[in-house]
């Protein structure tokens, strides 16, 4: 792997502390079969919108930064924030479009190689999967 993939924003956002949730009020836990990786969501929530966040990860240096980036973003989002958070996410990574905020130009290094792309999208879909109805 290069060493510009693993660069000084990606080790920052790894580098962060994941902050558990007691008593969310949904859940869930994805995993990346081809890697290993894993991440756990617990999300309070206000009006259907993420009042609190608490995560962890329990893989790569890209899920771990990843997982930072969405714990900010998640935020005030509800269902379909979270959908489209993932969609800005993925068309950044797979299409090449342009990061949609500032944190996520930490990723376009990840972009050349599709073999690291779950790893970037796995807090993602988690964070949508937890606000799905």
């Amino acid at each position: 792997m290069s060493d510009e993939m693993y660069g000084a924003a990606i080790k920052d956002l790894a580098a962060r502390e994941p902050v558990s949730l007691a008593h969310p009020d949904k859940s869930v836990t994805l995993d990346n079969p081809l890697c290993g990786d894993r991440v756990s969501l617990g999300l309070r929530l206000e009006g259907g919108r993420v009042a609190a966040l608490g995560h962890g990860v329990k893989g790569c240096l890209l899920c771990k930064a990843a997982s930072s980036v969405a714990a900010e973003q998640a935020l005030g989002l509800d269902a379909a924030g979270a959908a489209q958070l993932l969609d800005q996410v993925r068309g950044m990574l797979k299409t090449g479009g342009e990061p949609a905020f500032p944190a996520l130009a930490a990723f376009l290094p990840v972009r050349p190689h599709k073999s690291r792309h779950d790893c970037v999208l796995l807090p993602f879909k988690a964070l949508s999967k937890a606000l799905r109805p």
